[in-house]
């Protein structure tokens, strides 16, 4: 049995999406950021970087959205979520690079600027500069990654599910979304998936 720790509204989210995508046996085990248990001696053992996702697997400790999700194509392959060509499979993963080495560090600074400086002056710049930075990442994916429907266009892949919990927080960064209608479109379609719809209704996603 899989076990997928969380914390609501989180990237780990995606993880979950995945694993309802392939039909993955899972539960969940939720990690409370208010009480910090990321932070907590027991959750350090599984993952010493005190960050969700985690995802168990015969005792195995496994860390990092991407892997996670490359992990949950690995369960079922034929569930497709990752293409089979070699170009359409680098662009996949080109997108997810970014999601995670600068879209979500963008989204990082507006609350977690500890962990790049100490000073409140510097907390307070960083904070400032998120709607900034954010809006310029939705303006390269709507401009420059979104083909539409999904990131791939027909087709959803491993990145559909990160990009769409990024997309999640990008208003309450300040991005103004009128701004862009294909990245609209694109929450509208995630929004139908059982997947997404399942992970709602487990209080994932508030």
């Amino acid at each position: 049995m899989l076990e997928l720790y969380f914390a609501p509204n989180t990237i780990s989210v995606a993880v979950a999406i995945a694993l309802e995508e392939v039909g993955a046996d899972y539960v969940t085990r939720r990690i409370d950021f208010s009480a910090s248990e990321q932070t907590s001696e027991a959750y350090a053992v599984l993952n010493p970087k005190g960050r969700v996702p985690t995802l168990v697997s015969d005792d195995v400790p496994l860390t990092e959205t991407g892997a996670l999700l490359e992990f949950a194509h690995g369960l079922n392959p034929d569930k497709g979520l990752v293409p089979a060509g070699a170009v359409d499979a680098a662009k996949m993963r080109e997108a997810m690079f970014y999601f995670a080495s600068t879209m979500h560090v963008n989204h990082a600074h507006k609350l977690r600027g500890a962990r790049w400086a100490d000073k409140q002056e510097s907390w307070d710049d960083m904070q400032a500069k998120v709607p900034e930075t954010m809006t310029a990442s939705c303006d390269y994916v709507e401009h420059s990654l979104l083909k539409g429907p999904y990131l791939l266009g027909e087709r959803f892949s491993l990145a559909d599910p990160y990009l769409y919990m990024i997309c999640t927080w990008v208003e309450g960064d300040g991005v103004d979304l009128s701004q862009f209608p294909k990245i609209r479109a694109f929450m509208a379609e995630m929004e139908k998936r059982p997947s997404v719809q399942a992970v709602r209704e487990a209080g994932m996603i508030t």
